[in-house]
């Protein structure tokens, strides 16, 4: 059993190390590839208006999310002042531009949602990460039904928040789930 086990993890680690290098190598990667990949839909089954609206020009990740800075400013509201979020300019230059990006499902209440880097035991709220590895979404129609923890790729417009320390710093709205239904 042990030896099934080691032989699974080093088949899994050696087809990641290939994926990986592939990648790095610099392949292009166009729609056909993601489509084949299983990231996006296939283009068939949609009209040439629905498949424009799964173009993504740019992904974003966690880590890029968590290349920020902060700076305690005065607020009326905040005698003791509040820390600031200072956004880099890779992050400035996505700003209200279609993107993808994948996290773990988090209920804010009954209605709303958020897209977190951890799950809701290991969430912001809980103390285990800060306010830059959460997202708040803003869903294209209604809100769908999810499930706490549920793992997604979501589709939409990011935007950054700097000013208002009553919202998220991040933001996808006009949101669409692409993987992970």
């Amino acid at each position: 059993m042990r030896k099934t086990y080691y032989f699974v993890i080093t088949l899994f680690t050696f087809l990641s190390v290939i994926s990986i290098s592939d990648n790095l190598k610099g392949k292009k990667s166009d729609s056909s590839s993601l489509q084949q990949a299983g990231f996006l839909p296939r283009t068939e089954i949609f009209s040439k208006s629905e498949v424009k609206s799964f173009v993504v020009s740019d992904t974003l990740n966690w880590k890029l999310l968590g290349a920020i800075k902060f700076v305690k400013k005065q607020n009326k509201d905040y005698p003791d002042g509040v820390m600031y979020p200072i956004i880099n300019s890779t992050l400035k230059g996505k700003n209200k531009k279609r993107i993808a990006m994948s996290g773990f499902i988090v209920p804010i209440d009954n209605t709303t949602y958020a897209l977190s880097k951890n799950v809701f035991a290991a969430c912001f709220f809980c103390g285990q990460a800060g306010p830059e590895t959460i997202m708040g979404i803003k869903f294209r129609g209604g809100t769908p039904k999810l499930k706490t923890d549920q793992y997604v790729t979501l589709e939409g417009n990011f935007r950054i928040n700097e000013n208002d320390v009553e919202d998220w710093i991040y933001h996808i709205e006009d949101a669409v789930i692409v993987k992970g239904k």
